[in-house]
């Protein structure tokens, strides 16, 4: 009888070590090439997670002789190299670039979940600390390369946004949006600097980073990411976050311009029809073909879906309560950039002189997230864009690949899009600590 047992105990472990096995392997994507893309995403029903799927690249960063791969009639070389982790960019009048040398404020490590997220972030290339610093970049023999790097402003708090207005230079930190003055030719700021508006950053303060971008009227537009995947950590802790708030930088006053956006991260101005814009990362952990990060005109008062529902009504049944009745206000994005691709960086070509198609559109930094199989992102792409303003039925086309080598390492990860003074495209390479410059082929 002994013996019949043990030898139950036993199945029954080789069973659940199997399924367990099982799970573990994650989920793989079933839609064809491109059908998450465009106007029209192919949508399939959620396939919840017990056990995450995970897929991060192993970072084998560039060597001296390699780069990414730049679309036909373009060509891509180094402006500059040896940063720490840069993420987001800004070009001043006269030409000098910044550049936001930052990652995410020390996470607390209370469970299972925190050790997971560590790991993951370790794994991608995402655990340095922070150099909480802004570095000037100048190219001022106009060759292409900035041979000046030049500490800026330093004592920042994972900084992120910056925008120039007059003689103000605003920073948004993970914590509070900056002002400090700035005078053309500047190499450095010593002054303490002026604080606007303090912002959401409550533990765990998930998706900490502050984009920022300025109206022709000169008000700031602030993208503040949710403090979680889908409201777990309760919604009082989401006060002002899956949000674009609309500052008056004269007063500090504020107000949410928009909400329900997961991860709001680049923001820009379309100059066709001087809508706001911005592209959004969605939620985790509904499968590797759910659900689409997405680029979208973002109008005042609009509710985009987050947490209860996506992609102007689907919803999501993991959250507690559910609003069915919050699907009648919800804006439907206008375009999607795939499942899991983490969209950062967002430029529009006005100012970006590159020829061939890419004179009227979106570029757009897709990172590369850590719930899909096989991964995507890992590239530049430019969204096509009608006359009028408005996004074209068109599939995204790449612009800058190469990121992800034939073995599936990341040699770097694509962040930021700018244009500098001569209308080349800024790609910033978080991973690599590079920033690319693509030009058209001569």
């Amino acid at each position: 009888m002994k013996k019949h047992l043990i030898a139950i105990t036993l199945i029954i472990l080789l069973i659940a070590t199997g399924v367990i096995i099982y799970l573990a392997q994650g989920d793989k994507a079933q839609l064809a090439a491109g059908a998450d893309t465009g106007k029209e995403p192919v949508f399939t029903a959620p396939r919840s997670e017990l056990i995450p799927t995970i897929n991060v690249a192993e970072v084998k960063v560039w060597t001296a002789d390699q780069k990414p791969t730049a679309a036909q009639g373009l060509a891509v070389a180094r402006f500059a190299e040896g940063l720490a982790h840069p993420r987001s960019m800004l070009t001043l009048p006269n030409g000098d670039i910044l550049v936001a040398e930052t990652n995410s404020p020390p996470r607390p490590i209370s469970g299972i979940v925190d050790r997971v997220m560590t790991y993951l972030m370790d794994k991608a290339g995402a655990g340095v600390p922070s150099a909480n610093r802004i570095t000037l970049l100048r190219d001022a023999d106009g060759d292409g390369r900035a041979e000046t790097k030049t500490a800026f402003l330093t004592g920042l708090h994972s900084p992120y946004g910056m925008a120039l207005v007059g003689d103000t230079l605003y920073v948004a930190n993970t914590d509070a949006l900056m002002a400090f003055p700035y005078k053309p030719g500047d190499t450095r700021i010593t002054a303490k600097g002026r604080k606007i508006l303090n912002l959401p950053a409550g533990a765990p303060n998930n998706h900490w980073t502050r984009s920022l971008t300025v109206s022709p009227e000169g008000l700031l537009y602030v993208g503040v990411g949710s403090n979680s995947n889908i409201g777990e950590n309760g919604l009082d802790s989401e006060a002002n976050r899956a949000a674009v708030l609309e500052v008056d930088p004269k007063t500090g006053g504020y107000r949410i311009y928009a909400s329900g956006l997961r991860n709001p991260v680049g923001l820009a101005f379309e100059p066709n029809s001087g809508a706001l814009w911005g592209v959004v990362n969605e939620r985790d952990m509904l499968g590797s073909d759910l659900v689409p990060d997405y680029l979208t005109r973002l109008e005042f008062g609009g509710f985009y879906g987050w947490p209860w529902n996506y992609w102007g009504g689907y919803e999501d049944r993991r959250v507690q309560p559910q609003r069915p009745e919050l699907r009648e206000y919800t804006k439907r994005p206008d375009y999607a950039l795939g499942n899991h691709v983490a969209p950062l960086g967002l430029t529009f070509a006005d100012k970006v002189k590159i020829g061939g198609s890419f004179a009227n559109g979106a570029f757009v930094g897709l990172h590369g997230s850590w719930n899909r199989k096989p991964a995507a992102g890992y590239k530049v792409v430019f969204v096509p864009f009608a006359a009028n303003g408005e996004v074209s039925k068109a599939k995204p086309v790449d612009v800058l690949t190469g990121f992800l080598d034939a073995d599936g390492n990341a040699r770097g990860r694509p962040v930021d899009v700018a244009a500098d003074a001569k209308g080349a495209l800024l790609v910033s390479d978080d991973v690599g600590g590079i920033i690319w410059r693509v030009t058209g082929a001569r």
